[in-house]
């Protein structure tokens, strides 16, 4: 268009026809044709590609400086002023697949890291603990009514529910089938004592632990108050929905020496003697792994939970369920660690929405009869907004953790010294960034100011970063079959293991 429109006829006239076809378009083409005009696209491209196609990333503004940690210098200086907009994507980091597949699979990818430098070392982690004493185990929730399930479901019996309802079922469900994990009669479900469950399942878990040490010292002929001194019991567990809607607990225990790793340096010796007191990373020469799976089932079965007495619901002790599964993850017929990392890391990054929970709180009691989720999700989370309300159980803030059906923990947890840290994971590979700006050999200080310039992307950017992210993840299939074994942002491939976290399209180091 030649000419100002303003002053113009026939450059005015071209413009408003331009308006016209633009009108004409749709929401996400003219976002498509405004995109086109953006001054440096060819850079916000590289910004979306250095994101993995990020779906919701946080732009942010501002200026850093690295400088040599010894001298002083300046090494590197840079500032978002000559970016598109003068901003800088970076990742949202959420680990739902549903929310953002590209930052998912990099969560999925530390986590599969940080598990298996927990079987095998790395990272951290002395190769010694290959030795050690490790279990993987699965602890349940208890039944809190009958439900449907896969194949051939609940067998019917005589007579009814009093609700009128059958005691049974009696036929064949495939996997996906709606109705699997749905109860049998909803009015018979006690869905106050399955909320609370889940409000008290952090404090099962440690009262696991505390029984499993008991135990452990009661074997090892050790004092109460002296085992913690003569081993320690690393974990690391997973949280998983079942398909009834309750969390379930897949772990990995570890018997270490009282030695943390982290007092271990480069080549260090593993044991070393301070006096009468032998502090070593090797546990004690009367453990085993046949031991310690011995003692996962007593324990499990020994802990109970109270919970506060009320008028409204009637709940006694809450326990672990029957159903307690217990598998070595070395020696024969053992589990092969790397399929214990993958198997753990899957469930890091799987939607609560694949069993009805939610990714969003909820804020109001009437959005919980809008919920696009099946009538037994729903009446957990009903519960769990109306137990949230009574005195006796504000301390749990049920109403807070509403969408997660009362649960409170985080998907994925670990005992401190079990292996490495999500931090960092995350500062290794912003070093590793950095490293290839400037001398890698160098010690560096990166001095940084920044703000939040914006978050999300508009519909035709979405669509561009899910054209990036699809082609990313195309490229990491492929090189499964082509790169040496190990994980490839959040692909594993191959039978081996390789100690390297290979990750395309890396944050910026900031």
């Amino acid at each position: 268009m030649n000419g100002n429109p303003f002053e113009d006829p026939s450059a005015r006239r071209a413009y408003l026809e331009q308006q016209e076809r633009l009108r004409r378009l749709s929401a996400v083409d003219r976002d498509l044709v405004r995109l086109g005009q953006m001054p440096r696209l060819d850079r916000w491209l590289e910004q979306i590609e250095a994101t993995g196609g990020c779906a919701h990333p946080v732009y942010v503004a501002g200026r850093s400086s690295t400088f040599d940690a010894m001298s002083g210098e300046l090494l590197r200086e840079y500032s978002s002023e000559g970016e598109p907009g003068g901003r800088l994507a970076m990742r949202c980091r959420n680990r739902r697949a549903s929310v953002c597949p590209s930052c998912s699979r990099q969560y999925q990818g530390d986590a599969w890291q940080l598990v298996k430098a927990g079987l095998v070392g790395g990272k951290g982690v002395p190769d010694t603990v290959t030795a050690h004493p490790m279990v993987f185990v699965t602890l349940t929730a208890p039944s809190f009514g009958r439900v449907h399930r896969v194949g051939r479901c609940v067998r019917p019996r005589d007579g009814g529910c009093v609700h009128g309802l059958p005691l049974g079922c009696g036929q064949h469900h495939a996997e996906g089938a709606p109705v699997v994990g749905q109860p049998l009669c909803p009015a018979c479900y006690d869905y106050p004592e399955h909320v609370l469950w889940h409000a008290h399942a952090g404090r099962l878990w440690s009262g696991f632990m505390d029984a499993m040490y008991y135990r452990l010292g009661v074997v090892g002929g050790v004092g109460k108050g002296a085992v913690r001194r003569v081993l320690r019991l690393s974990a690391i567990k997973v949280a998983e929905y079942q398909r009834r809607g309750a969390v379930h607990f897949h772990a990995v225990l570890r018997l270490d020496g009282p030695m943390d790793p982290g007092a271990l340096g480069p080549g260090a010796a593993i044991s070393a003697t301070e006096g009468p007191a032998v502090l070593k990373y090797e546990p004690p020469v009367w453990a085993s792994s046949e031991l310690l799976a011995s003692l996962v089932r007593p324990a499990a079965a020994s802990v109970s939970v109270g919970v506060p007495v009320s008028e409204a619901v009637a709940v006694g002790a809450l326990r672990f369920g029957a159903q307690v599964e217990v598998h070595p993850v070395t020696g024969p017929g053992g589990v092969v660690d790397e399929r214990v990392a993958a198997y753990l890391a899957k469930y890091t990054t799987k939607s609560a929405d694949a069993s009805g929970a939610l990714d969003h709180r909820i804020v109001r009691a009437d959005e919980i009869g809008f919920l696009r989720v099946p009538d037994h999700i729903r009446a957990l989370v009903g519960t769990a907004w109306r137990l949230g309300g009574l005195a006796e159980f504000a301390h749990l803030h049920l109403r807070l953790w509403a969408h997660a059906l009362g649960f409170r923990g985080h998907c994925l947890t670990k005992t401190r010294v079990y292996s490495t840290t999500f931090g960092r994971l995350q500062a290794d590979r912003a070093r590793f960034k950095r490293g290839r700006l400037v001398d890698a050999e160098r010690e560096t200080v990166v001095v940084g100011e920044w703000r939040l310039a914006g978050l999300g992307h508009s519909p035709a950017e979405a669509l561009i970063a899910a054209g990036i992210a699809e082609d990313l993840h195309r490229a990491r299939e492929l090189a499964r079959d082509h790169l040496t074994p190990g994980w490839v942002g959040g692909a594993r491939r191959g039978p081996g293991g390789s100690d390297q976290g290979w990750q395309t399209g890396a944050d910026h180091g900031s």
